[in-house]
């Protein structure tokens, strides 16, 4: 059986987006590739290394929230005024695909953004031109795995759709209708 989003996506969205958009072909319509969380550790350094309490509760965290491990990301380079050199552990990110996607956006859209306090909606801008769009979480405890009561400390997390064969006109009419909950024009600050 499918995800309950993945049945929304093939039998509703896709067939009003190709309407809207007059595409031919379905393979032309956009499509949900993959979703990617990412978390930036560079508060966390001590000295040459990571806090090791910090590094397992963003593993863990990362592992409750996607279902699937994550890997830590190394610096590339060396940067003096930030005092990370190169091979410094600064990060941690996993990309879902597939079914487990699809039962991510579903626990995105109706469990852990409706928990966020004083929430108007997310920003209709974050597109980055190709199609794909981005948005931030201020602290993991907005999702219903996460026990706060456990935290070591409280982090955020970047949040990436990737959409292939789309525009960000497209993008945003597609999550629209997937029920994603974009701010009203008269909620702007």
């Amino acid at each position: 059986m499918q995800p309950r989003m993945k049945e929304k996506f093939v039998g509703e969205v896709t067939p009003k987006v190709m309407s809207q958009f007059s595409l031919k072909n379905k393979l032309q319509a956009p499509t949900l590739q993959k979703i990617v969380l990412s978390v930036g550790m560079g508060k966390q350094l001590e000295g040459t290394k990571l806090n090791p309490k910090a590094r397992e509760q963003v593993i863990k965290d990362l592992t409750l929230i996607s279902a699937q491990k994550p890997v830590m990301r190394k610096a590339t380079k060396s940067v003096a005024n930030f005092k990370v050199r190169a091979g410094y552990e600064v990060g941690c990110c996993v990309t879902i695909r597939g079914r487990r996607m699809w039962e991510f956006y579903d626990r995105l859209v109706s469990l852990a953004i409706p928990r966020i306090k004083d929430f108007r909606g997310v920003s209709d801008t974050a597109f980055d031109g190709r199609g794909n769009y981005s948005f931030g979480v201020q602290e993991q405890g907005i999702f219903p795995e996460v026990d706060m009561t456990e935290a070591f400390f409280t982090h955020g997390m970047n949040i990436t759709m990737v959409f292939k064969n789309s525009t960000d006109e497209m993008t945003k009419y597609a999550l629209t209708e997937m029920a994603f909950p974009f701010r009203k024009k008269d909620d702007r600050r």
